[in-house]
């Protein structure tokens, strides 16, 4: 009877350190999302800013030179 018990205990175990590392994975892939949009929308600012400035360029006809 005691292998029968240890067995169950185990597989409860198990399925709880499982469940533990799913909801840390969970947790990080949010965190990961957030930090991925936060990057998007500061590289889109950049873009509209160097285009901005490449307008403003060429109406000015300087070059880099």
């Amino acid at each position: 009877m005691f292998w029968p018990m240890l067995a169950v205990a185990l597989g409860f175990l198990g399925i709880a350190v499982l469940g533990v590392l799913g909801i840390k994975v969970f947790l990080e892939a949010q965190r990961l999302g957030r930090h991925v949009a936060r990057a998007t929308d500061r590289i889109q600012q950049v873009s509209e800013e160097l285009e901005r400035a490449a307008l403003d360029l060429a109406r000015t006809g300087e070059t880099l030179r």
